[in-house]
């Protein structure tokens, strides 16, 4: 059976993500939340697994596009100060949501937590009625 190629890169990514959670609850007993393991950098203590992580993070993407898979979109046509100001919200709602997407969406709803089952339907919402909005009131695209 043939599959898009689509369809096996979003299945490997999954799988590595999952994988990489997994592998740092257990050999570390922490969350594979970025926003938090980004927080965390900026107190004292123990940071080389933040470290890390958030190296292979960078590594993985950089590996990718000198392999010449095109991952991202380009962002043509954005300016800059959109882009802080995005990053700026995405920070704003990190904290206003206890964490982010990859630390409710994939470490807490595989804990089952109810919170985190909230949050990720509060995301999923938002960017949906944010698409929405742009796409069919803003004439614009994301």
């Amino acid at each position: 059976m043939n599959f898009p190629i689509e369809w096996a890169r979003s299945l490997a990514g999954g799988v590595l993500i999952g994988s990489g959670a997994i592998l740092l609850l257990w050999t570390n007993g922490q969350l594979a939340g970025i926003s938090g393991m980004l927080s965390g950098l900026l107190r004292a203590g123990q940071n080389t697994w933040r470290y890390a992580f958030l190296s292979g993070l960078v590594s993985g993407g950089l590996l990718s596009k000198a392999a010449g898979w095109t991952i991202f979109a380009p962002l043509e046509g954005r300016s800059t100060g959109a882009l802080i100001a995005a990053g700026l919200l995405v920070g704003f709602g990190t904290q206003l949501g206890s964490g982010c997407t990859s630390g409710h969406g994939v470490c807490g709803l595989g804990r089952f937590s109810g919170r985190s089952l909230a949050a990720t339907l509060t995301f999923m919402a938002a960017g949906a009625a944010t698409v929405f909005l742009v796409r069919h009131f803003l004439g614009g695209t994301l």
